[in-house]
């Protein structure tokens, strides 16, 4: 199809992974979420980009996760909600790797195939947030908030590597699934949870294994998986 501009990669961010603690002081491992600006080009791979860590890798980061990308967008509206945060005054709130103007949830379809820099990219998956937001915005349910409001970010898987700068503009390559704006993966993720046709249709989109198995086990056993781990950081030693 023919290249659509989508947005404008204004910051381009990357963090190395630190102890870490949990919102009531409790022992929480290693995070990468604190990442700051790049300033000239930065090698992207499949991995993510290059310098960038994760602190667990089980669940953040790897192929499905390479990028995370989040909507400088919604910091105004964060910041009308939460007040004048220090955290929400630049770009990595959020622990994202791309901040952009120009593209939302709204604006995004699940598998869209993205060119920006000499880099090529999929939309592998929406975040499902976790307790560490709790911790960094000093709020005990930012999580719960962020996935609520479903202004969530989400995941590129790279299917081409290279170099990407800021100031790189985003095209639209390729969408095959019109129907599946991000707002509606995330309506039946987190509100719409126990919809069968939702849940099946859903299942029917090229997802990666973690979400495979969340989707099949609604279907299977009728219930909802249990959020406060990732959340709260419930239960979690």
């Amino acid at each position: 199809m023919t290249s659509t501009l989508l947005g404008t990669l204004h910051t381009v961010l990357r963090g190395r992974a630190r102890p870490y603690a949990r919102f009531d002081g409790r022992p929480g491992g290693m995070s990468g979420i604190d990442k700051h600006p790049v300033t000239g080009p930065v090698t992207l791979t499949a991995q993510g980009l290059e310098g960038d860590e994760q602190g667990d890798r089980s669940v953040h980061g790897g192929p499905d996760k390479a990028i995370h990308h989040y909507a400088w967008e919604h910091y105004a509206t964060w910041q009308a909600e939460l007040g004048d945060l220090p955290v929400l005054r630049q770009p990595g709130a959020f622990g994202e790797n791309f901040s952009t103007t120009g593209m939302t949830e709204a604006s995004l379809c699940w598998g869209d195939r993205v060119r920006v820099g000499s880099c090529l990219l999929e939309l592998a998956q929406t975040r499902q947030p976790c307790w560490k937001l709790n911790t960094r915005f000093g709020h005990a349910h930012m999580a719960r908030q962020v996935q609520t409001t479903g202004r969530t970010g989400w995941y590129w898987r790279v299917l081409e590597g290279g170099q990407v700068q800021a100031g790189d503009a985003l095209y639209l390559r390729e969408r095959p699934h019109p129907d599946w704006p991000l707002t509606r993966v995330l309506q039946v993720l987190y509100h719409q949870c126990l919809d069968s046709a939702s849940l099946h249709a859903l299942a029917q989109l090229n997802l990666p294994p973690s979400w495979q198995r969340l989707v099949q086990g609604r279907l299977q056993r009728l219930q909802v998986e249990d959020w406060d781990k990732r959340l709260e950081g419930a239960h979690d030693a």
